[in-house]
């Protein structure tokens, strides 16, 4: 059972769930955690992320991403493509912080570029086997849309909302409190509505293959079906958690901007995101690094919680999508090498 406001390190990776050894991780138990769901996690921390698409998953390493789908004709098609890293052509970019913004600005252009790949797999063929592909234009609009529906509801609405009470609140206390509440409410409740969205199941079972594979893989365990189904489908450096840790530290950051004028408040709220979000990558990454400490067990906690909402057990085809993706990556570039680099991903 997982220890009260963390995960366990009950050091045996075997016995509970199964037979004896069912559950071991090579290199020995002493490397095994149990998460909140009472799976095994690896103690390592690989510079691998990922993100769970339509019938299919994306991993992403150092060098490369990759992106695996199993199409209507049951195939698994996989796509490659190599990746220079914003961070690697100026130093400032590695700076703390500012290295966070670098890597969410990436994690966007690779999702939604993965995300057409998979819808576009999705697409029926025509009698000569190719598929009428999504137009650029229309996943621009998409990215638009979503960027401006993400901004307004978790930022616009909350500091507007705050706004026509903040008379009554009498001090910018109360104000950045109740809005900073309010928006971590509203991320809460928008993640239970679409988590009862049946048509999402299979995107948050994939998104449950993905962290399996992931932590498998920082297991240095075999990288098949049955021994990732062993493996938790949460995971510290989820972007579950991390989208928590932007809530709730964007009610520290606008607190010192105290209660100007409307329009400076929505203002600081828009411009603040990138600040939000560089010092976001800075807890996630060291929840991943030093993931067996009491402190990072406690705050990471409600975020592992959260992940209940947005993974689903998979099962054993859609592993083996995760691990189709995850191998085409490991096939042209060495993570344990690339970690020397202080390089590491969020797992979406």
């Amino acid at each position: 059972m997982a220890a009260r406001g963390g995960w366990s390190s009950n050091g045996a990776a075997r016995g509970a769930g199964g037979p004896a050894g069912a559950e071991s991780i090579p290199g020995g138990a002493e490397n095994a955690e149990r998460m909140p769901d009472g799976r095994l996690i690896s103690d390592n921390d690989a510079p691998i992320g990922g993100q769970a698409v339509l019938e299919g998953v994306m991993m992403r390493g150092v060098s490369t991403w990759a992106v695996a789908v199993r199409t209507p004709e049951d195939e698994i098609e996989v796509t490659s493509e190599p990746l220079v890293s914003w961070a690697r052509r100026h130093r400032v970019l590695r700076w703390p912080v500012i290295r966070g913004v670098v890597a969410l600005g990436e994690s966007l252009k690779i999702g939604f570029r993965a995300l057409a790949i998979s819808a576009n797999a999705q697409l029926p063929e025509d009698e000569e086997g190719e598929r009428e592909e999504i137009g650029g234009i229309t996943w621009g609009l998409t990215i638009l849309f979503s960027m401006v529906l993400s901004i307004g509801l978790f930022f616009v609405i909350p500091v507007g909302a705050t706004s026509l009470i903040k008379d009554w609140l009498g001090s910018a206390l109360l104000f950045w409190l109740v809005e900073g509440v309010l928006r971590t409410a509203i991320f809460i409740g928008y993640l239970v509505a679409i988590s009862r969205i049946p048509d999402l199941r299979r995107i948050f079972e994939y998104h449950g293959a993905e962290h399996k594979t992931i932590s498998c893989f920082e297991a240095g365990d075999e990288l098949t079906p049955a021994r990732a189904k062993i493996y938790s489908r949460l995971h510290p450096r989820c972007g579950t958690s991390f989208l928590l840790i932007v809530m709730v530290l964007a009610i520290f950051v606008f607190a010192p901007i105290g209660l100007p004028a409307w329009y400076w408040l929505l203002a600081s709220r828009i411009l603040g995101i990138p600040l939000i979000a560089g010092l976001s990558y800075e807890v996630i990454k060291l929840a991943g690094k030093y993931r067996r400490k009491r402190w990072v067990r406690a705050v990471m906690w409600p975020g592992l919680m959260l992940q209940n909402l947005t993974t689903r057990d998979p099962d054993e085809d859609q592993l083996e999508v995760a691990i189709r993706s995850l191998q085409a990556v490991l096939a042209v570039e060495d993570p344990e090498e690339a970690k020397r680099g202080e390089h590491i991903e969020i797992v979406a």
